[in-house]
């Protein structure tokens, strides 16, 4: 996902498949360790579920 943010002068819309892609890792990683869980890749679980939810209704 960096790469692409680098080559793309940090403009997250032209890097969707990377950052819904990270989403799904998120995900997965807070499915399997808890809410609780933290890691400097993801967004809270929150904020992650509402990323989530807004990329499916953007659809």
């Amino acid at each position: 996902m960096g790469d692409c943010l680098t080559r793309n002068s940090y403009n997250e819309a032209k890097c969707q498949d990377a950052v819904k892609a990270l989403y799904e890792c998120c995900e997965g990683f807070y499915q399997r360790y808890g809410d609780e869980a933290t890691s400097p890749s993801c967004p809270k679980p929150n904020l992650l579920r509402l990323k989530i939810k807004q990329q499916k209704e953007g659809q």
